[in-house]
């Protein structure tokens, strides 16, 4: 997984980099396939913003969090990333393992 931080209108510190990589390192755990992650920080005043997108093969989830705290937007971004990839894992996983009518040959 390659992880690409930058700002906006605010300068990154290593220190947020550093929180970034800990808390996206996570995400590894949902895919097999080495994807890249892209992360905007900026700030919005009063807010801190913290957006993401991440490129998996043939799909590209984004999600963005909001809040007064850049380090507490961070993980808010986290959580819905984490929980983006365990729902589009979960529809690929489940793609055509259900049991139908025509599959299991009972017609009635």
């Amino acid at each position: 997984m390659r992880i690409e931080t930058y700002g906006q209108q605010i300068e990154v510190t290593p220190a947020l980099r550093d929180y970034v990589e800990n808390k996206l390192s996570r995400l590894e755990r949902h895919c097999e396939q080495p994807f890249d992650v892209r992360t905007q920080l900026s700030l919005e005043k009063p807010n801190h913003r913290a957006k993401a997108t991440v490129n998996l093969a043939g799909r590209t989830l984004v999600a963005d969090a909001q809040a007064l705290d850049m380090y507490a937007a961070i993980d808010l971004l986290s959580d819905k990333l984490d929980r983006l990839l365990r729902e589009h894992r979960s529809k690929v996983v489940d793609h055509h393992r259900g049991e139908s009518a025509a599959r299991s040959n009972n017609f009635g």
